[in-house]
């Protein structure tokens, strides 16, 4: 059977992701705050959306010191450790954005003993991976792990192990190297796929079979 998750950058888009997740079988949802967004966020109202049996995550949540305007490190610093009380609260994954926030990020998960989730787009080296990795998080791969000039992420691919790795398409967005110029959709997930398959060294179906039990073990109200 096909899952998938969506995730929520705001309120409003949370609760298009529920409404996304109530009308297919397919789908899944999160409900977060991206760390770029003006406004605070609204943790009562998202305890509440978690509450939903369709939600299986908190997220998107993170950090990011890399996007023009968006508020300051403080100010990221703080709506997230509160976002992330409330996943250990609600018992939750949450789904971590990191844009030059690697160090601070890792402060933020050891802060909060409980913690589990993924680090969704991953895009860095082996070293941090570890670091991530020895926390009990999952890293996610995208589009990005396809294009040729990646090869230190094509590394991480390789070493990380078996049970703590995630694939994604963070559509519209992650565009795989084929497919650059072009709308992402989830349907493009296999652009991924095959690639991360032949890094391993596996067949698409153990892949598959692969996924979709670390997703389970992740997201545990998927089941």
């Amino acid at each position: 059977m096909t899952r998938m998750v969506t995730m929520g950058v705001d309120v409003p888009r949370s609760r298009i992701a529920i409404a996304l997740a109530r009308g297919h079988s397919e789908v899944w949802a999160g409900v977060g705050h991206h760390p770029t967004e003006a406004s605070p966020p609204e943790v009562e109202v998202l305890r509440e959306l978690a509450a939903d049996p369709r939600v299986v995550a908190i997220g998107e949540i993170g950090l990011d010191f890399e996007e023009a305007g968006a508020p300051h490190r403080s100010v990221q610093l703080s709506r997230l450790h509160e976002l992330c009380d409330l996943a250990v609260e609600l018992d939750l994954p949450v789904s971590i954005h990191n844009r030059g926030a690697g160090a601070e990020l890792l402060d933020v998960i050891d802060a909060h003993p409980g913690l589990r989730g993924v680090m969704h787009y991953f895009a860095l080296e082996w070293d941090w991976a570890q670091r991530f990795l020895n926390l009990g998080f999952y890293l996610s791969f995208a589009g990005l792990v396809t294009r040729p000039s990646r090869h230190a992420l094509r590394d991480v691919v390789r070493q990380c192990p078996a049970d703590r790795l995630l694939l994604e398409t963070d559509s519209p967005y992650g565009n795989a190297h084929k497919r650059m110029g072009v709308q992402n959709r989830p349907a493009y997930l296999i652009d991924t796929a095959e690639l991360v398959a032949e890094l391993r060294g596996i067949n698409l179906d153990d892949l598959g079979n692969l996924e979709s039990g670390n997703a389970l073990a992740l997201f545990s109200r998927m089941k």
